[in-house]
């Protein structure tokens, strides 16, 4: 079985359908999924405004969790697109092998949020004790993660997210802003007057500068997503346009020494010895019980569309794991 996103749309573009069972080459391995996420990849790739996604139609699955055929080995792959299938053929160099006695789900709820949090934390932004941050999204997959994580390493944590979303901010140990009651910034500002030391932002576009406003001297904005510009016309790479030409005017602001020492980074998650490090830091903390993916909903791989049409519609919090 695999889904098949048919064209541009919404989530009644995709199909269930059968397929044609997958062959391993030389240097690849067949992978029987066991579970797979859900991301907002998939959602802007309904648009067509994913960067440099296939041509309609194709599978999407931007990770799976699975056992390699013909072996006990269960491993955690970064695909891009293709994982939702219930066998799917990755190159051996990005497939993780990990314990067996973990829960593919919970596993899935990580692999690409998780590391995505912890990177940018640890790496890009090295966020310190006693530190302020500004999570955007806080309640969403990487968001929560990120809240969770910053937490850990004795920082204080802001996030934004609709009112109803708040309970959970504050469970996880943040302190929420209602980005729907508008003027974000004055609402950080209110709890933060001297600027937050690190921003996540998935928002893209305007938001950046925002949060640029916001930085301390010597904060970090960290860019991961551009979210907020998923009902724009045009090419789908031109939000990222935007954002390079954002990060290279403060770098070179940077460079003469007029930005405080305030920097930005793009980041996006990739497979390699990167990956491989920060996912086996992240499932030691969930496996210590330090850090608790928020699994919003487990649903059948064939019940698809249903999980994009919760995330897109903005019913979801945390992660929505589909299961073969």
């Amino acid at each position: 079985m695999e889904i098949v996103l048919t064209g541009k749309g919404g989530p009644e573009m995709l199909r269930v359908a059968e397929g044609s069972k997958p062959r391993a080459g030389k240097g690849q391995l067949l992978v029987r999924t066991e579970a797979t996420g859900v991301s907002f990849a998939e959602v802007q790739m309904l648009r067509g405004r994913y960067p440099m996604q296939p041509k309609f139609p194709f599978v999407p699955g931007y990770d799976l969790v699975g056992r390699v055929v013909g072996t006990d080995q269960r491993v955690v792959a970064l695909t891009r697109t293709g994982a939702w299938r219930d066998e799917v053929v990755v190159p051996a160099k990005i497939a993780v092998p990990i314990s067996e006695d973990v829960d593919p789900g919970l596993v899935a709820a990580v692999a690409m949020n998780g590391v995505t949090a912890w990177e940018m934390l640890h790496v890009t932004a090295k966020v310190r004790a006693g530190q302020t941050v500004l999570v955007h999204g806080a309640a969403g997959g990487v968001g929560s993660l990120l809240v969770q994580l910053a937490r850990l390493a004795g920082a204080r944590v802001i996030g934004t997210a609709s009112a109803g979303k708040h309970e959970l901010l504050r469970s996880l140990g943040a302190e929420p802003v209602d980005y729907r009651k508008g003027d974000v910034v004055a609402q950080v500002r209110a709890l933060a007057p001297n600027g937050v030391d690190a921003v996540f932002d998935h928002v893209g576009g305007k938001s950046l500068d925002e949060s640029w406003s916001l930085l301390a001297p010597g904060g970090v904005l960290a860019n991961y997503g551009s979210a907020g510009t998923l009902h724009d016309s045009g090419h789908p790479l031109r939000p990222y346009v935007g954002t390079v030409r954002r990060l290279a005017w403060w770098q070179l602001r940077r460079l003469v020494g007029l930005t405080g020492g305030r920097r930005a980074s793009m980041y996006y998650v990739k497979p390699g010895p990167g990956f491989a490090k920060a996912l086996t830091e992240v499932l030691r903390l969930v496996a210590s019980g330090s850090l608790t993916p928020h699994i919003d909903r487990r649903l059948p791989l064939a019940d698809a569309a249903k999980a994009l049409t919760l995330l897109s519609t903005g019913q979801a919090t945390g992660k929505i794991v589909l299961e073969a």
